[in-house]
């Protein structure tokens, strides 16, 4: 099966054809970044690094941007609230950004361009719209003229006159026609600005993605993501803007997620509801955040309580655990790493995913891993339906479970679910990762449980106390198993 997306301009699923064989150009919305990011700006951030993964795992170059809007109204009152300038604030939230969505194994796209650094290139896309008639200046400000461009609408399915309220804030006496739209607004005393053929000023937030997105990857995108909030008015200017300029389709393919609720309440600033990942990850493990984002469907909204994360923390230990299990029982049985291996490269075929094929000397067990293997593939294929394709790891768990309950378990076969195992992580990633800075390394807990063993032979019990204390301390769970002592990270 071929890859098919949800496309929100067609409101049908369609086959992913990237203009260039091989190479996919991809562009999610970022923050503004003035404050810590919160969990409905997680949302997309998880999922797109997901889409991006799966794209990578089947073969695609993927070329990312995920843009940082830095300067903005709300940038202007933050730095006069604390006292600061505008890159100031900018530059402290793009490093929390970091932190934060990094936490959460978000990998850092191929680029992360901000608003500040491309003055030039959008400065030199409003003076395009304007010599061709598409925007007008206006007291200092520029506007472009909705009702030039014929296909306004076209993405959030709506003519004129249904948006009219969307668009109108108020009368301006500046504009031609209350549904134009900013693409350049003047500086008021005191704000930062920049000089332009207009008058001093910034750029409005929709012109930004299309001139950054323009300069990078082109007059056309693959595919254009960001959350359902962002449909209108953003992505619908962003194509009006971007298609009277060049003529051609902005994306290919536009991808919108949805919602997070808060105990099944709307999240908003009038209801406090707001949580931030900063604060999130103070008290719940990243990978069952993870998890929670990942385990309905995209497009559906979700539901963020403290019963469903604690689902989720559950969910993804009974994974984490098995693959410990493995590689214990793997160390056990081939402690040089001998026996042949679980996979093999099949010709021909695109890497990752669908690359390799089981090689367990258990015929019954290849075609079982194959299976999953297909089935985990078909369900991403099916408009990235991560939910199933968890379900499909699940099996893979109930697999495993059932090759550690016998006495000899072969190493081939338990390197075969190990690898296929690391497949899935590398497209969902929901294994924990160890925060390696903040405690023992793998080595230092290896040689701490070798020297307990040994007090233990030697019947000295307080020192063999000390060390389970020590270990304990660091989030070190011991197990003694049939193979031998078995630990883990809480």
């Amino acid at each position: 099966m071929s890859l098919h997306i949800y496309n929100t301009m067609s409101r049908k699923q369609e086959e992913f054809i990237p203009q260039q064989p091989g190479k996919v150009k991809m562009y999610a919305c970022g923050p503004t970044v003035y404050d810590y990011i919160h969990i409905g700006n997680a949302r997309p951030a998880i999922f797109f690094d997901v889409v991006r993964r799966y794209l990578e795992a089947v073969g695609y170059k993927v070329d990312y941007l995920v843009n940082f809007t830095d300067v903005d109204d709300k940038l202007i009152r933050k730095a006069e609230q604390l006292g600061s300038t505008v890159p100031e604030v900018a530059e402290r939230f793009i490093e929390a950004f970091y932190e934060d969505t990094e936490g959460l194994g978000v990998r850092r796209a191929t680029r992360n361009p901000r608003v500040m650094e491309h003055i030039p290139q959008i400065i030199a896309f409003i003076g395009e719209l304007v010599e061709q008639g598409s925007a007008y200046p206006s007291g200092g400000d520029v506007y472009f003229r909705t009702k030039s461009f014929a296909a306004y609408g076209q993405l959030s399915h709506q003519n004129l006159e249904e948006l009219q309220l969307g668009i109108r804030i108020g009368i301006d006496e500046r504009k031609e026609d209350p549904q134009d739209f900013v693409l350049w607004k003047g500086a008021k005393p005191g704000e930062i600005s920049w000089d332009s053929p207009w008058g001093p000023g910034r750029p409005g937030w929709h012109i930004e993605c299309s001139a950054m997105a323009r300069e990078y990857l082109g007059d056309t995108l693959d595919i254009h993501g960001g959350g359902n909030d962002l449909q209108f008015p953003h992505h619908e200017c962003e194509c009006a803007q971007s298609e009277s300029l060049t003529g051609k389709p902005l994306a290919r393919y536009w991808m919108h997620n949805g919602f997070i609720n808060i105990d099944n309440q709307k999240m908003s600033k009038s209801l406090g509801n707001g949580i931030t990942v900063n604060e999130l990850l103070k008290r719940i493990k990243p990978e069952a955040i993870r998890y929670f984002m990942l385990s309905g469907h995209y497009r559906a909204p979700l539901n963020f309580s403290d019963d469903t994360v604690e689902q989720a923390l559950g969910s993804v230990e009974r994974i984490a655990n098995c693959r410990i299990n493995l590689e214990h029982r793997l160390g056990a049985v081939a402690p040089d790493g001998a026996g042949a291996a679980g996979w093999h490269a099949r010709e021909g075929a695109p890497i990752g995913v669908l690359r390799y094929e089981p090689l367990t000397g258990d015929e019954a067990l290849d075609e079982r891993l194959r299976g999953l293997r297909d089935r985990f593939a078909a369900k991403l294929d099916d408009d990235f339906n991560t939910p199933d394709a968890i379900t499909a790891w699940f099996e893979l768990v109930a697999e495993a479970n059932a090759l550690l309950q016998l006495p000899v378990a072969p190493a081939p076969a338990l390197r075969a679910l190990l690898g296929l195992m690391d497949v899935m992580d590398g497209v969902l990633g929901l294994l924990p990762q160890p925060d390696l800075a903040a405690g023992l390394l793998d080595d230092e807990v290896d040689a701490l449980i070798a020297e307990r063993t040994q007090a233990r032979a030697d019947k000295n019990w307080k020192r063999a106390d000390e060390i389970r204390d020590q270990l304990a301390e660091q989030g070190i769970l011991l197990e003694d198993t049939p193979q031998g002592i078995r630990w883990r990270r809480k």
